[in-house]
């Protein structure tokens, strides 16, 4: 099936788009990116998702990008792609320079990429059944809460869950703090409440995050952000993960613990529940 691609407001199949060598991109991972889910034709937590792009561009200080005409360019997109199911990739490089160098080129334009495909949901029987997960130290660099491309540590941790048959890693700092997955957020119920970490530079503010903070707090929920530490996985009764594609996904197993009684919790159900009918709503 053709991918249906947008390169700088020209639009082409995605194996024709040619990206210059000399894009910073390329060279450095100094670009930023989003992941939406498209549902039946329409992008999810599109207002969310933009507003991190926004804020991920003034991070790290790309300039000259009008995000409202990317915006309509992605829905435009979307739209001549015919998708119903599946997902948009939206990334944003400064630009290419006229030769490598780390600091920024005076007149570099951003490179604009933005492609539409389907997607089948890979993940629907392990959201019924619970998932394995392994945990590894965090490696990645200190600004977490930037949606870069500056992806090495979150290929590695991901590659080594993958060896390991295991969907996602979860990771951890030197003191035992858990942070999040290589792609996803996490949370964990301990002591009867819903616990998971709050936005800081070591995680990634999560779209799916902050929906389901709303969904526990309107189904009446004990949710709060605060850490857990490597050491609480030994006690807490449930865990599970959110993210574009995952949504709500149950852990049932971490390293060689098994979490609860191996089958995913009430309150996990709960949230998973809560999170269809939101989705069921905005596809009506």
């Amino acid at each position: 099936m053709q991918i249906l691609a947008d390169l700088n407001g020209k639009r082409m199949p995605l194996s024709e788009v040619m990206v210059p060598a000399l894009d910073r991109g390329f060279l450095f991972g100094d670009a930023i990116y989003e992941v939406l889910r498209i549902y039946q034709g329409r992008s999810w937590l599109l207002d969310e998702h933009w507003q991190r792009l926004g804020r991920s561009l003034e991070s790290i200080r790309i300039q000259g990008v009008d995000l409202a005409r990317l915006r309509a360019r992605a829905l435009d997109l979307i739209d001549a792609s015919g998708v119903q199911e599946g997902m948009i990739y939206i990334q944003v490089t400064r630009g290419a320079g006229v030769r490598r160098t780390h600091a920024f080129p005076p007149q570099a334009t951003p490179l604009e990429l933005l492609w539409v495909e389907g997607f089948t949901d890979p993940y629907a029987e392990q959201r019924r059944i619970g998932t394995s997960v392994i945990t590894l130290p965090d490696i990645r660099w200190d600004r977490c809460d930037v949606k870069s491309t500056n992806l090495l540590a979150n290929v590695l941790g991901s590659q080594a869950a993958k060896e390991a048959g295991c969907l996602e890693a979860l990771l951890y700092l030197p003191d035992g703090t858990m942070t999040e997955g290589t792609h996803t957020s996490f949370f964990g119920v301990l002591d009867g409440q819903v616990l998971t970490a709050p936005n800081s530079n070591a995680i990634l503010p999560g779209i799916t995050r902050g929906l389901v903070l709303r969904l526990a707090a309107s189904a009446g929920i004990t949710l709060r952000e605060h850490v857990l530490k490597r050491d609480d996985l030994k006690r807490v009764s449930e865990l599970f993960l959110t993210g574009t594609t995952t949504e709500v996904m149950p852990i049932v197993r971490v390293d060689d613990q098994t979490i609860g009684n191996g089958k995913p919790g009430p309150v996990t159900l709960r949230l998973q529940e809560a999170y269809r009918e939101v989705v069921r709503e905005f596809t009506q």
